[in-house]
């Protein structure tokens, strides 16, 4: 059994970033250049966003960390939105989700310039992915490509089961497994919610991506031998025995299905570490787009 290793993969990727970022110095060319928005105080999205300032350090790029009030209104984000539209110093930036109830979180996402929409969220950068054209695809999509690919994993032919339809993760995913091209040439079967033969979808399957969000939803049992199994869920489930009070659940029982997979990743360490490392790639992207 494999273990599809995201965090050794995304290192590697930082290295070679950091590799281009250093001659873009020598160079005298701009500086790739993120920014993050944080509305309110979430613990999941402080830290999320912790890790993608200290990789931006790490890296050589420039960071910019902008803090808003849970309260903020609608109106005046969709102003600071215009306004990193306008700054040219920026190559990239995010909004960080989930956004406040009282946001319209579609608005704000079309308000994001395509061009420095390095989550790949916004439809005109969604279509163009769909299309096979150039494009910011999502970061977790993209690092479950760029995973399976660097561990030289066999997908052309194979039945892939994709558990989940959201915009950020399985119905991109879906799509990407089915194109041309690496990691791809997949027949996608995508299962969600309101599927009624889950376990007979999966028992077939050669490769499983479960984006579900329910702790330890994928038995040993719904699964065939040599399975390969990316799992993108990431839950925190109470537990007082914790030092923090919750541990992090993917959605596959891994010590079960790991016995039965030829490939799993682990949670963590497995998809999440690559979301953030092809965010910084999409963001090298953006900035060389610009040369």
């Amino acid at each position: 059994m494999i273990l599809l290793d995201g965090k050794k993969i995304a290192n590697d990727l930082k290295v070679e970033i950091k590799r281009v970022v250093e001659q873009r110095v020598e160079d005298e060319k701009k500086i790739p250049h993120l920014a993050a928005v944080l509305i309110g105080n979430d613990g999941a999205s402080l830290t999320y966003v912790g890790s993608k300032v200290r990789s931006c350090d790490q890296i050589g790029f420039k960071s910019t960390l902008i803090r808003l009030e849970e309260n903020i209104s609608e109106k005046i984000l969709l102003q600071k939105i215009y306004e990193l539209n306008q700054d040219d110093s920026l190559d990239g930036y995010i909004v960080q989700l989930p956004l406040p109830k009282h946001i319209d979180e579609e608005k704000i996402l079309l308000a994001i310039d395509p061009n420095k929409d390095v989550d790949g969220f916004h439809p005109a950068n969604f279509g163009k992915m769909a299309l096979e054209m150039e494009a910011f695809i999502p970061a977790t999509p993209f690092g479950i490509i760029e995973l399976i690919d660097r561990y030289g994993i066999e997908t052309s032919g194979k039945h892939c089961v994709v558990i989940g339809r959201s915009h950020i993760v399985g119905r991109p995913i879906s799509i990407l497994m089915s194109q041309k091209g690496k990691a791809g040439n997949a027949t996608v079967t995508v299962a969600h919610s309101r599927t009624k033969n889950i376990k007979e979808l999966t028992l077939n399957a050669d490769i499983i991506i479960s984006a579900l969000g329910i702790p330890e939803f994928l038995r040993a049992d719904m699964v065939k031998k040599g399975v390969v199994v990316i799992d993108v869920g990431i839950t925190r489930v109470p537990d007082k025995g914790a030092p923090k009070g919750y541990v992090i659940k993917g959605d596959v029982a891994f010590d079960e299905v790991s016995k039965k997979a030829s490939a799993i990743t682990p949670v963590p360490g497995g998809v999440g570490p690559m979301t953030i490392a092809m965010l910084l790639k999409n963001t090298l992207l953006a900035c060389q787009r610009k040369d």
